[in-house]
Formats: C-alpha cells, sequence, structure tokens
C-alpha cells in the first residue's frame, strides 16, 4: 500500500517532457550570467551588464523573467547587488569597484518555461575574507543541489546549506529563500536555507519537482534593510554578502541542474 506524497497544495510535478523545456531555459539563463562574468571588473557598471543580459535575450528569443515584475515593477532584467546588497539590487549607472562583490541574478523565459539562477564574482583584486565568504556561498549551493534526489525531502536542502555555511560563523539570511519554478518564476514551496528540524523533513522531493535553491550569507549578520527603491535588500551592517543560486530538477537519476551548461555533472 502506498503512502500519499507530502506535498503541499499548489506545487506543480513536471513531465519529462516539460523538464526539458525548462532546460531551454536554464541554458539562456547559463549563456547571459557566462557572458556578464567575464565583463565584471572595477569601471564597469551595473547597467552595462545589464544590456549583456538584454543582448543574449535577444539573440536567444526569450524573454526576461524579471523585468515588470512586483509592484512596483522590477525596471531591468538583473537584479545586480554590489558589496553590502545582498539580493534584488536594481542595474544603472553605478560603477563597480575593486574588492567588491557583484551578485548577478538573472531569470529567462522560453515557450513560457523559467530558468532561474545567480552568480556572485569577485571585482578585481578581494580581501582574503569576502574571497572566502563567497567561495563558502558556492559551496553550500552545491552542497544543497546534491540532496535533490528522488526520496529526499524539502529541509535536506536547508540542512546542506547550514552545514556548510554555519562552522565559517557567516550570516544566513532567514526571511529571503528559494522557490518553485516552472511557468511562473515563483512557485511553492518556499525553499529555505536552514532546517531548524535537520534533514528528512518537510516536502518529499518526488521525480518532476524542479526548485531554485539560492543561499544568501553574509560577512557578519544576517539581518537586512530594504532601501528606498522598494527592491534593494542590504545587509544591516554594511558588510559584504554574496549570493548563489540553479534551478535544479529532481530526475530518476537525481539532481539535473537545469542552468548549468553541463546540467551539474562537474560539480555533483
Amino acid at each position: 500500500m502506498g503512502l500519499r506524497s507530502r506535498r503541499p497544495r499548489g506545487v506543480t510535478v513536471k513531465t519529462p517532457e516539460q523538464v526539458q523545456k525548462m532546460r531551454q531555459a536554464g541554458l539562456v539563463v547559463a549563456e547571459a550570467l557566462e557572458r556578464m562574468t567575464e565583463a565584471v571588473r572595477p569601471g564597469v557598471t551595473t547597467g552595462a551588464l545589464d544590456r549583456i543580459a538584454r543582448e543574449v535575450l535577444e539573440r536567444r528569443g526569450a524573454t526576461s523573467s524579471f523585468l515588470g515584475y512586483g509592484d512596483p515593477g522590477f525596471p531591468a532584467v538583473i537584479c545586480a547587488s554590489v558589496g553590502a546588497e545582498v539580493v534584488h539590487g536594481i542595474p544603472g549607472e553605478r560603477l563597480l569597484e575593486e574588492g567588491e562583490l557583484c551578485s548577478i541574478d538573472f531569470g529567462a523565459i522560453v515557450d513560457g518555461w523559467h530558468g532561474d539562477a545567480a552568480v556572485t564574482v569577485p571585482v578585481g583584486r578581494c580581501a582574503p575574507e569576502v574571497l572566502a565568504l563567497n567561495a563558502v556561498t558556492e559551496q553550500s549551493l552545491w552542497a544543497a543541489l546534491r540532496t535533490v534526489r528522488p526520496g529526499g525531502h524539502l529541509s535536506d536542502i536547508g540542512a546542506a546549506v547550514e552545514g556548510v555555511v554555519r562552522p565559517h560563523g557567516y550570516g544566513l539570511l532567514e526571511d529571503y529563500t528559494g522557490h518553485g519554478i516552472g511557468t511562473a518564476m515563483h512557485e511553492p514551496p518556499y525553499v529555505p536555507n536552514l532546517a531548524p528540524k535537520g534533514p528528512g523533513h518537510g516536502m518529499d522531493l518526488d521525480v518532476g519537482i524542479v526548485l531554485a535553491i539560492e543561499p544568501m550569507a553574509t560577512l557578519g549578520t544576517a539581518e537586512v534593510d530594504l532601501l528606498a527603491d522598494d527592491w534593494t535588500v542590504v545587509t544591516a551592517d554594511r558588510r559584504q554578502a554574496a549570493h548563489w543560486e540553479h534551478t535544479v530538477a529532481v530526475t530518476p537519476d537525481g539532481p539535473w541542474v537545469l542552468t548549468a551548461h553541463d546540467g551539474g555533472a562537474s560539480r555533483l
């Protein structure tokens, strides 16, 4: 006798064909993030990065997940969050400066299906503590991605993130989380970056579940402020932050990272 899957209302399970469509959006995201990463250097504006992403969207026949999203409508196709900005920074005339971290978050839609990912890129030469924060945050993302397999549970993801980040004493954001993704950029469930009860709790990770996992860690406090633009989230102590994200599908063989060129094979 089977047991009913513990799946919250609104969580959608994608067919293999639908996951393949999401892979196409994911490859657009991967290309754009790669191009923007190559462009990051001191003196480049965040608006220039946004223009690179727009060119990729146009050339690939895709549309933006971000442009016009929310209220007030987001005015760009990327979030560019620099230094103490954690997420949702609005690109513009800001010049990147040596020693900062720049988080670039980007989403694309292909045939109605979304892909969403983020990288954090050092600007020029950064202090060792800043590079360490960025490396650990990326490591926590990959630790979480490895848990996305049949028979797993939603809390396995947060437990994996915590297991990498907490020993270093970094702040770990609680109020900003990952999410389900599909024909909408944000679908149920929320995907927390912590697991107070440990692994093995919450929603079952069934084949066809697709999630965007995105740990956000800081050098100091995990407390944040929202700036007057109603979008940009900054650390309360104004110390630097890092943010990494991938879209991942649960397959019979384990995780498939839809926003990585190689599907995650080299890191999983």
